[in-house]
C-alpha cells in the first residue's frame, strides 16, 4: 500500500481527540430537531485503483467513509472528532442545505458550532422533494393499469420521476429510451410505447409548468435522534452493487453485479478488499445472454454477481451468477471461488440455504426453483407449472433458444401477461424447512416441500410479488412492487394481510425480517428511504437516507445488535447525489433519549401522509453522453 495511502488511514482511523456539539436553530432562534447531519472527512482517501478504476484483486483498500446523525428536540447533536479537517453537510426539510468545515485539532476540549438555518423558497422547496411524491402525480392519462405497466418495467433500477428523468424529451427520445431499456432486459410491451412516450413528455412538462400539484413528502419523526447512519464508499458511478451479506466473519461481502467483483468490507476499520470473480476465456461480456450493454463506455460483466447466500455448516458463500448456467462459491478464508457448472435452467437469480446446507435458488427466465446438493455437487431443477399451453412450449424451447447467437436469437415480444416470462424471483426458507418463492409476473407464489420437492401454487391477490422472506412463525412478506404494499400471507389460513406503506407511491424491490425483534424492513427505492414495520404493533418507522436518489434493492439485519444494512444501488450510479455507490449502515445510539416534543413541519407546511425529502444542494447535470441503464434483476 502507498504511503500516502497508509497515512490517510492513520489519520482517519487514529484516536478521536475530541467532540464537536452542533447546535442548530431557525432564523428566529428556536432550536430545530430532525435536522440531518452528515459528518465527512475533507482529505479523500488515496487508493490504488489501478484496475480500471478499481482496487486491484486482493489488495487491502480504504474506503471514504461518512457519519450521519439527527438532532434532538433541542436542535442539538454530538459528533467525535478526528484530527483532521471534517466536513458537516447540514440538512432539514423545507430548509437551505448548510455546508461547513471544521479545521483539525489536537486538543481535547469539546468544540461548539452553532448554525442557522435559512428558509427555502418555494420553488426551492419544491424541487428539493423526493421522486415517489412526484411520481405520484404521474398519472398517465388515468390508466391505472398502464401505469403498472410502466412501473413494473421501469422503475426496477432507477428511479422516476427523479430531476434527471423529469427533463424535457420528444416522444421520440422516450420511445428510443424504451428500445435501449427493453435491449437490457425491461419488459415493457411494444404496443405500450407511443401511448406512454407521449403521456411522459405532456405530463412530466405539466408537472414542471405546475409543480404546485405534487404533495409534500412526509415530514421526518423523532425517532430518527437516537440512530446513527454509516456509509463506506466503493466502487464508482458506473458500478452496481447488488446484492450482499453479512457474514459470521464480521465482514460485508457486497456484489458488483456489472463488474463481477466482490467486496470485503470490514465495518470496524472502514476498510475493504475487492476480489474478482474468474471467467473462462471462452465466456464473452455478458455470458450467454449476449452483451447487453455493448453502449457502455465501462463494462465487465462475463458472470452478473447477483444474490448471496452463507453456508451455516462452514461459511463458504454461495452466489448466483445471473448470465451463466452456473453457482458460484467462495470461500472466504483462502479467498478461492469454486464454480459448479449447472446442466440446465436460465438466470440464477435470489438464493438460500436451508439448515441441511442445501442451496435454493430461483431461475428467472426458465421458471424454475433450483437445489444444489452440497453432499453429492447434484443440481435437481423444479419445474414450477405453466400458466397454459402456450407459456409451457416457450419454456421448454429455451434450450434450443439458447442454442442461437445471442445477436441473432429469437425475442418474443413483450405483453403485459409475460407470457412464457412468470419469472421465479423471490425465494426463502420457513422454519419448518418448507421453500416458498414468488413469481413477479405470474403474480403468484409456490410452495415447495423440500423432501418430496412437490409444488403448491397459490394466486398473489395484489400487483407485483417481487422477493420474501419469511419470520420466525411461518408467516411469509412480500412486497407487492406496482400496489405499494407490504403483505404477510398466512399458509395456515391461506389470508393474506395488506399493510399500506407510509409513503406515497413507493415501489418496494425487497424486504427483510429481523426474527428476533419482530421487525420487517422494506426498501424504499423511489422515497430515499428504508422502512420498518413493527409486527406485534402494526406501527411504522421511516428512515430518510442520507443521499439523494438511494436506490436500495436488498436489507441485511445483525443478529447480534439490529443494526440494519443496505446498499445503494441505483442503476446508473451517476445519477444519485454523489455519483458513487456504498455499503449503509443504521444503528441505535446508545443511552439516547427520544425527544418527546411534538411534531413540526417545514416552513409553511402541513403533515401530509407521504415521504421523506432531502434538499438538494448539488443538483448534477448528467452529461447527456451517459446513457439510462436498466437490467433484468
Amino acid at each position: 500500500m502507498p504511503i500516502r495511502t497508509i497515512l490517510t488511514v492513520l489519520c482517519f482511523f487514529s484516536a478521536f481527540s475530541h467532540a464537536t456539539d452542533i447546535n442548530i436553530k431557525n432564523e428566529a432562534g428556536e432550536p430545530l430537531p430532525r435536522v440531518m447531519v452528515t459528518q465527512t472527512l475533507v482529505a479523500k482517501v488515496v487508493a490504488d485503483l489501478s484496475d480500471d478504476g478499481y482496487a486491484p484483486h486482493g489488495v487491502l483498500t480504504p474506503a471514504d467513509t461518512t457519519i450521519t446523525r439527527f438532532t434532538n428536540a433541542d436542535g442539538f447533536v454530538s459528533f467525535e472528532s478526528p484530527d483532521s479537517a471534517v466536513q458537516y453537510r447540514v440538512r432539514s426539510q423545507g430548509y437551505v442545505d448548510q455546508i461547513i468545515r471544521q479545521e483539525g485539532s489536537n486538543a481535547t476540549d469539546t468544540a461548539t458550532l452553532d448554525v442557522t438555518m435559512v428558509p427555502m423558497t418555494k420553488e426551492q422547496y419544491i424541487a428539493s422533494f423526493p421522486s415517489n411524491v412526484w411520481l405520484s402525480q404521474l398519472k398517465l392519462g388515468g390508466d391505472k393499469e398502464l401505469k403498472d405497466s410502466f412501473e413494473l418495467n421501469c422503475s426496477f433500477c432507477h428511479q422516476q420521476a427523479s430531476p434527471f428523468m423529469r427533463n424535457e424529451r420528444t416522444v421520440e427520445q422516450w420511445m428510443a429510451v424504451f428500445e435501449r431499456m427493453n435491449s437490457y432486459g425491461a419488459r415493457l410491451p411494444g404496443d405500450e410505447h407511443q401511448q406512454i412516450a407521449e403521456l411522459l413528455q405532456k405530463e412530466y412538462r405539466e408537472l414542471r409548468e405546475n409543480p404546485e400539484v405534487v404533495p409534500e413528502p412526509r415530514t421526518w419523526e423523532d425517532h430518527l435522534s437516537g440512530i446513527e447512519m454509516k456509509e463506506w464508499v466503493i466502487g464508482d458511478g458506473f458500478s452496481q452493487m447488488h446484492d450482499f451479506l453479512i457474514h459470521p466473519n464480521g465482514y460485508i461481502y457486497v456484489g458488483d453485479n456489472l463488474f463481477d467483483r466482490l467486496y470485503e468490507i470490514d465495518p470496524k476499520s472502514g476498510q475493504y478488499t475487492v476480489y474478482k470473480v474468474p471467467h473462462t476465456d471462452e465466456q464473452t461480456a455478458g455470458g450467454i445472454l449476449g452483451n447487453r450493454f455493448v453502449t457502455f463506455p465501462k463494462m465487465h460483466n462475463f458472470l452478473g454477481v447477483h444474490s448471496f447466500a452463507v453456508s451455516p455448516k462452514d461459511g463458504n458463500i454461495f452466489v448466483t451468477p445471473s448470465m451463466q448456467q452456473a453457482l458460484l462459491e467462495f470461500n472466504p478464508a483462502t479467498k478461492e471461488f469454486t464454480t459448479h457448472e449447472m446442466p440446465g435452467g436460465y438466470y440464477p437469480h435470489t438464493i438460500r440455504i436451508d439448515a441441511q446446507d442445501r442451496v435454493w435458488f430461483t431461475l428467472a427466465l426458465s421458471s424454475q426453483v433450483a437445489k444444489f446438493d452440497r453432499t453429492t455437487n447434484e443440481f435437481t431443477l423444479v419445474d414450477l407449472p405453466a400458466r397454459g399451453i402456450q407459456e409451457w412450449l416457450i419454456l421448454k424451447s429455451l434450450p434450443l433458444v439458447f442454442a442461437f447467437d445471442p445477436a441473432n436469437r429469437p425475442q418474443p415480444s413483450p405483453s403485459r401477461e409475460s407470457i412464457g416470462l412468470p419469472m421465479p424471483y423471490g425465494i426463502d426458507v420457513a422454519p419448518d424447512g418448507g421453500i416458498w418463492a414468488t413469481r413477479l409476473y405470474a403474480n403468484d407464489i409456490a410452495h415447495i416441500d423440500p423432501e418430496t420437492l412437490e409444488v403448491t401454487m397459490v394466486d398473489f391477490p395484489f400487483e407485483g410479488p417481487r422477493r420474501l422472506r419469511v419470520d420466525a412463525d411461518g408467516m411469509v412478506w412480500i412486497v407487492a412492487f406496482q400496489d405499494s404494499l407490504l403483505v404477510k400471507y398466512n399458509p395456515n389460513t391461506d389470508v393474506f394481510t395488506s399493510y399500506e406503506l407510509p409513503v406515497v407511491n413507493e415501489i418496494p424491490y425487497a424486504l427483510n425480517v429481523d426474527k428476533q425483534r419482530g421487525i420487517v424492513w422494506v426498501n424504499g427505492n423511489q422515497s430515499d428511504t428504508i422502512l420498518s414495520f413493527d409486527i406485534a404493533n402494526e406501527t411504522w418507522k421511516v428512515y430518510p437516507m442520507p443521499r439523494q436518489r438511494f436506490f436500495t434493492r436488498d436489507i441485511e439485519i445483525s443478529e447480534e445488535d439490529g443494526a440494519v444494512y443496505t446498499t445503494n444501488s441505483h442503476f446508473p450510479t451517476w445519477q444519485s447525489e454523489g455519483g458513487v455507490p456504498s455499503l449503509l449502515r443504521i444503528t441505535p445510539l446508545p443511552e439516547t433519549p427520544l425527544p418527546a416534543t411534538p411534531e413540526t413541519t417545514a416552513p409553511g407546511a402541513t403533515t401530509p401522509d407521504t415521504t421523506l425529502p432531502q434538499a438538494d444542494a448539488d443538483e448534477r447535470q448528467t452529461p447527456e453522453s451517459l446513457p439510462e441503464q436498466a437490467s433484468l434483476n
